[in-house]
């Protein structure tokens, strides 16, 4: 840090506290979030810590001015809160930005109107963050990282703030999505579903009233529990909608969106295109798409077993595992169609032992009885019509429509 004159630090200081008074009897919701942001490294914010550390007595200057001192205890905190981050004390950062952040809502309360609603999805925005970046610091220290629970506990007072009639209310959305990103980190995703029924169960909700941002990652979150759940057609409405509704610049978010929407696709019978995976750097699928495609089981294991760690982080491999079967209906049906091109009167006529030579093509060594278990759950499943001569080992299909597509259906349990 540059030398820092005292005559320097107090004016830094004074305007900063002007600026916050100006934005309140303003109503400055935009001046007002950017008094507020940390975390991003706010130049004017480091300065202002910078100044905190020179000038020591800036709480004297805020209990001799009224105009400062109605926000004394927003303020007070808010100093402490610049001076730990500026050192890399994130425990104290949050413990006091949690106080300021508390402070502020009782001022938020008394507010007629939202125009600090921005101002509000900063300070609860921050109080995430910094809760993440304490626990790192607490788990360093060998003690147990309890800030974000405790920021989801403090989300939870807002939420009950907020979730009323006025145009406070759409701020409950931008809540909601800040506990799924605090529950889903600390997997306690169970806790979802209490905020989630009011939000779509308040009559005082109307969703399409909320910002396009925040129905955007509500319906990311909420498609990925669908996802959790294997309710695919609710997953599939989710993550479409999120998908469509999201900024086209914002590549990483379409990203995240699609690393969950492709297994559902997959898993109703969709298949994305290879330019998508191209476009968005999801290689990680392409041996999967290809699997399908070809009807190679050996093909699919392996992406599998590749990019085991990866799909088990995001909670999509046992989905993409499931993909089996469908990869079993499209090798019956390569070799239906080989058949049908050779003797057309006995194409319907699939012998097992012909299966289990295709499969040790594949390397894959099932034999015969494991082959016909294999058939029989796809017809339970309808994935394939037909049904057995035993005697003969032969799986007899329909002559119509021998192997039904999913149509965006999952298939049957």
């Amino acid at each position: 840090m540059a030398y820092l004159s005292m005559g320097e630090a107090h004016r830094r200081i004074n305007d900063y506290l002007n600026r916050f008074c100006d934005a309140v009897s303003n109503q400055d919701g935009d001046l007002l979030k950017r008094l507020l942001s940390l975390s991003s490294n706010n130049p004017s914010i480091l300065s202002l810590a910078d100044a905190l550390n020179v000038f020591q007595d800036a709480n004297r200057l805020i209990k001799q001015n009224d105009d400062y001192a109605q926000f004394g205890e927003i303020l007070v905190n808010l100093f402490r809160a610049f001076q730990s981050f500026r050192v890399g004390g994130f425990f104290d950062s949050y413990q006091a930005y949690e106080k300021a952040a508390n402070a502020f809502i009782q001022e938020f309360r008394n507010w007629d109107s939202a125009w600090a609603l921005q101002a509000l999805y900063v300070m609860l925005y921050e109080i995430r963050v910094l809760a993440e970046k304490a626990d790192k610091e607490l788990a360093v220290n060998g003690k147990s990282p309890e800030k974000l629970k405790g920021a989801g506990s403090f989300l939870m007072k807002v939420f009950g703030t907020l979730v009323g009639k006025g145009p406070k209310r759409l701020g409950a959305l931008y809540v909601t999505c800040q506990l799924f990103k605090i529950y889903f980190k600390l997997g306690t995703v169970h806790l979802c579903r209490s905020v989630i029924r009011s939000i779509e169960t308040a009559r005082v909700f109307e969703f399409e009233e909320f910002s396009k941002r925040d129905k955007v990652t509500y319906m990311y979150y909420t498609g990925r529990l669908e996802v959790f759940n294997e309710n695919f057609p609710a997953a599939d409405d989710k993550l479409s909608y999120a998908l469509k509704h999201c900024n086209p610049r914002r590549e990483a978010n379409i990203r995240m969106i699609l690393k969950y929407l492709i297994p559902v696709k997959l898993s109703i019978g969709i298949i994305p295109n290879d330019w998508l995976l191209q476009q968005y750097n999801l290689v990680e699928y392409r041996n999967v798409v290809q699997a399908l495609r070809r009807g190679d089981l050996r093909l699919l294991r392996h992406a599998l077993q590749e990019h085991e760690d990866r799909f088990l982080r995001s909670g999509v491999y046992l989905v993409l595992e499931k993909l089996e079967l469908q990869v079993y209906q499209r090798l019956l049906k390569k070799i239906y169609i080989i058949q049908k091109q050779k003797d057309p009167s006995k194409a319907h006529q699939l012998k097992l032992e012909v299966i289990v030579k295709a499969l040790k093509w594949l390397e894959m060594d099932i034999d015969v009885d494991e082959v016909e278990c294999i058939v029989a759950i796809l017809i339970y499943k309808n994935l394939v019509k037909g049904y057995f001569a035993h005697k003969s080992k032969v799986v007899v299909l329909s002559k119509q429509d021998p192997f039904p597509k999913l149509n965006g259906k999952p298939v049957n349990s």
